[in-house]
Formats: structure tokens, sequence, C-alpha cells
């Protein structure tokens, strides 16, 4: 009997031994990455299950957090569509949606500044906190962050499918991301988190989509990355299986044979626009994958699809060192 505990007790040190070797191994991959990313600013978009589910929130924010001690700048953009849906149905206001964008009325714009800058984003800066950062929460209306127009939005109409003009109320678009707030913040120990409500020229408040603002602020600060966390894999092909990499002329292929379709055209198109701004790669990613952001930056293998800027004098022409 003691022989046998003798044995097991060897098996047991061995397999701990194997662990903490593997997970030297992982720290010694991550090496390169911390030197390359030391000191450039990532822009992650979060939302989705990774922010309602209480594990997912603390493992993002322990991730966050690492990100900002290795020296790498976050900058955090959240949604919260789902938790605006609740409050509102719980107020009986009713929602009407175009295009997968909520009309949103006066009524109802008080509800979703509410939900966004106030419950959902002091959450999100309460984590990030609790996990030993410094966050600090803000909407597009601080330091006027981000300058906003009233969407326009194009969509068919009833008769003969021809496109009309809708009027989606206090929905906006960023027309300027004001970076020397965000320049003086990330400098700091200091790690933005924004609520996607932006503000017009006349003071008015606009409810902005939430990737819209992630590529409008990874763009105009010359991000390294832009990492959008969702609800799926990453981009899939007709198997189901993952596409690690896509370049714009893929994109649009995949576009037409149907590839890629519904809420993912969206994220994609915002992955293209940022590129195209001179971020050096803009990235889709599960965010109900734990550790999706470590994965992502510090494993060769990743964690979702890329898209990268392929232009060499991209970053340069749109003033990105």
């Amino acid at each position: 009997m003691s022989e046998r505990r003798e044995a097991q007790k060897a098996t047991d040190e061995q397999t701990m031994k194997n662990h903490w070797i593997t997970k030297a191994a992982t720290l010694s991959e991550a090496l390169p990455y911390l030197q390359k990313y030391a000191g450039k600013t990532f822009v992650i978009k979060y939302g989705g299950h990774a922010m309602g589910n209480r594990l997912l929130r603390k493992q993002f924010a322990n991730d966050v957090v690492l990100m900002k001690h290795v020296g790498i700048k976050p900058i955090v953009v959240h949604g919260g569509g789902p938790q605006i849906g609740n409050m509102l149905e719980r107020l009986n206001i009713k929602s009407t949606f175009v295009d997968g964008l909520r009309v949103t009325d006066q009524e109802t714009i008080e509800i979703v500044e509410m939900v966004l800058a106030g419950n959902i984003n002091k959450k999100i800066v309460t984590a990030i906190n609790d996990a030993g950062g410094t966050a600090v929460g803000l909407s597009g209306k601080d330091g006027q962050l981000i300058q906003a127009r009233k969407l326009q939005q194009r969509t068919d109409g009833n008769q003969c499918n021809n496109k009309k003009d809708f009027d989606l109320g206090f929905v906006g678009e960023p027309s300027h991301i004001n970076t020397g707030v965000l320049n003086a913040l990330t400098n700091t120990e200091l790690i933005p988190v924004i609520a996607p409500i932006g503000i017009g020229e006349d003071s008015t408040t606009f409810n902005i989509n939430a990737d819209t603002v992630a590529g409008a602020v990874a763009s105009a600060i010359c991000a390294e990355r832009l990492l959008m966390l969702t609800d799926v894999a990453g981009v899939l092909n007709k198997d189901g299986e993952l596409i690690a990499e896509m370049s714009s002329k893929q994109v649009e292929a995949y576009k037409i044979d149907g590839t890629i379709h519904g809420g993912m055209i969206p994220k994609v198109d915002t992955c293209l626009k940022t590129i195209k701004n001179g971020v050096d790669a803009a990235v889709i990613l599960d965010g109900r994958v734990s550790h999706a952001l470590i994965l992502e930056i510090f494993t060769e293998h990743g964690a979702g699809t890329i898209l990268r800027n392929t232009g060499e004098k991209s970053r340069e022409k749109h003033g990105c060192s």
C-alpha cells in the first residue's frame, strides 16, 4: 500500500512539474510579443457574452490589467445593447430596429445614456480596478471625446425595393475623436473605458454603435491593434471552420459568396476601414474563450480572424509611427 502511495505521489509531482514547465514555455513564447508591443496602443471593443458573464468579465479585467503592466496602452470601448433592451422593457418602452439599429427618440436616448455611461461603464471600471488596474470611465461627452453627427440611414422601401431615408432619431456616428484626451490618459497609469455616447454641435446626445466608436478611436489614435470581442470564434468558412487571416480582396469575395453575412458584415467593414486608416491590424475574436485577449496578443496561434494592413506606407501616410 505504501509503495502504491509513493508511486502516486511521484506521478502527481511529475504532473505538477510538467504543468509548470508548460507555463514557463508559454511565458517564454510571449517574450517577443512583449518586446514588440511595449508602448503600443490597443483598442478593445468589449461586448456580448464576455460582458454579461461574471467569470469572463473578471478574466477580461485581469487581461486588460496585464496588458497595461507589460507596457501596452489599452483603451476599452464597450457596448450594451442587451442591457439597454432589458431596461427599456422594464420601463415598458417599446424598441424599434432598422437594419439592426435601435430607433432612438428623446425618451429612449435618456435611458441609453443612463445604462451605457452609468451602470455598464462603472461595472467595467470596477472590475478593472478590482484586478489591480486604474480605470477611468468616460462617455463621448467627457472632454468632447466623441463629437458626432446624426446618422442618415438608407433602408429598403416597401415598393420596388427602392432605397429611402429613415429617421433613426438620436442615433449618430463619430465626426471627430479628441485624441488629446486619450493620449493624456494612456500616457499615465490610467486605462480609459469608453461608453459609446457622442455629442453633437448643438450639444445633442447621440447613441452610437460601439463597433463604430471602437474603429473610429483606433483610427484616430493610430492604434497598433483593434480587437473586437464577439460571440463567435471569428469569421467562419462555409464548413464552420475559423478563417485565421483574410485580405481585403478575400473579404469582398466572401461577402459575394455569402461566407460573410448578417451581423458579421458591419464588423468586418469596421475592421477594413481601420486598417485602411493606418491601424496595423484588426482582429475579430471570441470573447467567450477564457483569456481570449492574452491568447491573441501573446501567442503565435492567436484566437480569431485577423485582417492586416499590408500597405507598407499606409501607417506613415496617416501620420502613424
